[in-house]
């Protein structure tokens, strides 16, 4: 059964905001009272922060599929809908996110490092918020955005001072496990270790992570083994430990081949000529693998790299290895630039910048792309004629017709207002006269012009009076 997964694909999608309330405010001898429509809410966020108790990516392999609640409707009475909650996903420090073409969209490392995988859709105003000076009762409301839906993947590169390097069965999980609290499995066979394994090391005043990454072979960094799979997590650490196994019991190996082996599949991968490197001697206590050990020792220090014979069986030269790595380790980080606090940049909106663009594509479609326009189309409910009238109001004033008549637009060309997948196409009239204009100027409503039943019968009375007073004084009893 998989018990650590460093990699997985992760289907994102926030929550869809809720759509905005038509409404009319009604109470006793008050029928009509005005727009009273509330707001939609809110759909909640797809959000992953980094969890320093969470190490695998195992629950999103096995559930890849993530969605934030949806946003609430509003009600009348001005009533704004809930905002949907908020999705948190806690994922391990390290995590880099990458879309599905393989950019990094955000390296997570970092207690409480956040990024929004999906944002949550905008909720629709209702007509209460809709309603001015000019449309005093709209009889509409707009609806609530989609939720940002998207696939991401998800890999873990282990954050860890020290990486230990080398062939299977050389001794890797054997000395992570004297050098430290960790507790990984040994046994006397290749691959034994199928996970990287992380301890922490304590020497004198230092404090470091170290990693024991599972056996490369010849042609790992081509997907050969497994060191395809792990060699990621050798990315971030600031020294390489090379294990070198004295006692292999294989004719065809030898210390140095091995060295140079792993080396070139190191080179192969790219990116890791710059660390420090390290060489540890493994299992002298087995005699045959002291006499190699101080055989090859000369030639190793003579390539430039520091040499210590241990053993991790009898616990042989682990001090001074430990106090040499956390040596190199401070070293290192005394090197690292101070990180500076995240600076606010402000781009400020160009002056000629129209927030939209129209271009005629070669099927003669004008297609306009900006943030409000696509925006606007998607909150617009088309089966209300006053919405679309609305949106063509709101399109107008941002330029929109301007813009399509300096592009060559005329009456009864397609224009579409949105991406490809999903866009609103219709056959652009240079005057746009929506059904609410039938009714009268728009933002009226006539229900509000019409009489009270009560108030018109009174008048009615009042009519008749007037008409009986009216005959009476015009009535001449002489006549």
């Amino acid at each position: 059964m998989t018990t650590f997964v460093d990699r997985v694909e992760l289907h994102a999608a926030a929550g869809n905001g809720g759509h905005g309330c038509a409404s009319v405010h009604r109470e006793k001898f008050k029928p009509l009272g005005g727009p009273d429509g509330g707001n939609g809410g809110r759909g909640g966020d797809v959000t992953l922060i980094v969890d320093q108790a969470v190490t695998t990516l195992l629950d999103y392999h096995h559930h890849p599929h993530r969605k934030a609640t949806n946003g609430q409707p509003g009600a009348g009475d001005n009533r704004t809908g809930k905002e949907g909650q908020d999705l948190i996903l806690p994922v391990p420090d390290g995590t880099v996110v990458l879309d599905t073409d393989g950019n990094v969209l955000a390296d997570l490392v970092g207690q409480g490092t956040m990024f929004v995988a999906g944002q949550g859709g905008r909720g629709g105003l209702g007509n209460g918020a809709l309603a001015s000076a000019r449309r005093k009762a709209p009889g509409f409301a707009l609806l609530g955005e989609p939720g940002e839906s998207r696939d991401i993947v998800l890999e873990l590169k282990t954050v860890a001072d020290v990486a230990l390097v080398g062939y299977p069965s050389a001794g890797k999980s054997s000395l992570i496990s004297v050098l430290s609290a960790a507790k990984p499995k040994i046994a006397d066979y290749p691959f034994t270790t199928l996970v990287p394994n992380l301890g922490v090391v304590t020497a004198g005043s230092t404090v470091y992570t170290i990693a024991d990454v599972p056996g490369l072979i010849p042609g790992a960094s081509q997907g050969k083994g497994l060191g395809l799979e792990f060699l990621r997590h050798v990315e971030r650490c600031s020294v390489l430990v090379h294990v070198l196994d004295t006692a292999t019991l294989e004719s065809d190996r030898d210390p140095l081949s091995d060295l140079d082996t792993i080396e070139e599949e190191l080179k192969l991968y790219g990116g890791l000529d710059d660390r420090p490197r390290i060489v540890v001697l493994n299992k002298i206590d087995i005699p045959d693998g002291l006499d190699l050990a101080e055989m090859i020792r000369p030639d190793l220090e003579a390539r430039g790299y520091r040499v210590f014979e241990v053993s991790a069986v009898a616990r042989t030269g682990l001090k001074e290895l430990s106090f040499a790595l956390a040596g190199v380790i401070a070293e290192a980080r005394a090197a690292k630039p101070v990180e500076e606090a995240t600076r606010v940049v402000i781009r400020p909106k160009a002056v000629d910048d129209a927030g939209f663009t129209v271009k005629l594509e070669d099927d003669g479609i004008y297609r306009v792309r900006g943030e409000k326009p696509e925006r606007w189309v998607r909150q617009t409910d088309f089966n209300n004629d006053e919405a679309v009238g609305y949106l063509a109001d709101r399109l107008n004033r941002l330029g929109v017709e301007d813009a399509l008549r300096k592009a060559g637009a005329r009456a009864g060309d397609g224009v579409a207002i949105g991406a490809e997948d999903n866009a609103v196409v219709f056959d652009w009239e240079p005057t746009v006269t929506a059904g609410a204009e039938m009714l009268g100027r728009r933002g009226e409503d006539h229900r509000l012009e019409e009489p009270r039943p009560a108030a018109q019968r009174r008048r009615d009375r009042e009519d008749e009076r007037d008409d009986v007073s009216k005959e009476y004084q015009e009535f001449d009893p002489f006549a």
